[in-house]
């Protein structure tokens, strides 16, 4: 994809401020209520970037997430019913995704009409099973957990490879800012690095991912990618005394068509946004992705610098969206903080140094 494609296709990550939903406490009560039949007793907000998400517990005794999506994404009804479908789909093959509960009418999502702030507006309403375990963001990961991360990265993908549904050709997402495949429309807001001392790092970094990566893309193996496997979407308990086990797999709103390798770089480069060990959390998830798929040989040469282009995706749309939601900058730039200087420190050390850390570290693991 160069970087000259179309500019005005809508974006997920540039969502104009009034696309995102802003339901009231009493607005979600009767929602529930009225969809549902369900009695909330509790309602606790949870952190989303563009959507509005709610803890729900129902007199009844259930536990619920309440997923409201913003008004852009709404509109797209079939690419909704899919990520639904691929959750089912997960669940159903032994994985510990959430599931959609159908409402008094028997339908999955509900396309609902709120005032909340901009005028009246449709958005899309779900309601998740909730999944107990605490997230990898508050856990230390140890390499196991780390291992077990790649090992479900790639059972999950290798599971949505077998997904069939007539309406599949929707992933492909055109465009879509979050895909790997769209590093190259990073350069039209480069911009807002504009005074940042990672500015020149991470436009050295498009510029290879052009020259390295995009005439390899056709020896990459090709998949449906969750796309966002970070360190809150990632639920861990308890398993004896010293292990961690996969508890839930949450957020699949960046679902879209991609490559294996996409998947590997995006759970490498969230591991490493809280470890304290940062540079040697490639090794483990590597050794988990490859006890279930092995790299080839293109794959492998692109792994770093795919790392270092998510890193600076991040960067990037977060410091844009910030202009767009000035009042939501502190979880914007949550991934950013650290990120940064995980982006720098791998340029520092260099593809040679860092692969050589990783594989054998992987290599290890596995003896």
């Amino acid at each position: 994809m160069s970087s000259d494609q179309p500019r005005n296709i809508p974006l997920p990550a540039m969502l104009a401020k009034e696309s995102k939903p802003n339901l009231s406490h009493s607005q979600v009560t009767e929602a529930i209520r009225r969809l549902y039949g369900l009695n909330a007793s509790v309602i606790r907000p949870l952190p989303s970037y563009d959507d509005q998400n709610f803890y729900v517990e129902s007199s009844e005794g259930g536990e619920y997430v309440l997923k409201v999506m913003n008004s852009t994404d709404s509109q797209n009804v079939t690419l909704m019913e899919l990520q639904t479908h691929a959750m089912n789909f997960l669940h159903h093959n032994g994985l510990p995704a959430q599931t959609a509960l159908p409402t008094l009418t028997g339908e999955l999502m509900s396309l609902e009409d709120f005032v909340c702030g901009f005028g009246k507006q449709k958005y899309l309403v779900r309601l998740l099973t909730y999944l107990s375990g605490t997230t990898i963001a508050k856990i230390t990961p140890s390499p196991q957990i780390l291992y077990e991360v790649g090992k479900m990265a790639a059972t999950l993908d290798s599971i949505l490879l077998q997904m069939e549904h007539p309406n599949i050709s929707c992933l492909q997402r055109e465009g879509f800012i979050w895909s790997l495949s769209s590093i190259p429309l990073l350069n039209h807001y480069l911009y807002v690095m504009d005074g940042n001392p990672v500015h020149k790092i991470v436009k050295a970094v498009l510029e290879q991912y052009e020259t390295q990566v995009v005439p390899k893309l056709s020896l990459f193996r090709k998949c449906i990618n969750h796309g966002d496997l970070n360190d809150h979407n990632l639920l861990m308990e308890p398993d004896g005394p010293t292990k961690y086990k996969m508890s839930g797999i949450l957020d699949f709103g960046d679902m879209s068509s991609g490559y294996f390798i996409f998947e590997l770089a995006i759970s490498i480069m969230y591991m490493m946004i809280e470890n304290p060990d940062p540079i040697n959390v490639g090794g483990p998830v590597l050794a988990g992705w490859e006890s279930v798929f092995c790299l080839n040989e293109a794959e492998r040469d692109c792994l770093y610098l795919l790392v270092l282009a998510r890193f600076s995706q991040s960067l990037v749309l977060a410091r844009y969206t910030v202009t767009q939601q000035p009042e939501n900058e502190e979880y914007l730039m949550t991934t950013a903080k650290t990120g940064l200087l995980h982006l720098c420190r791998l340029w520092e050390l260099g593809k040679e140094e860092v692969e050589r850390i990783w594989f054998q570290r992987a290599a290890q693991f596995r003896q």
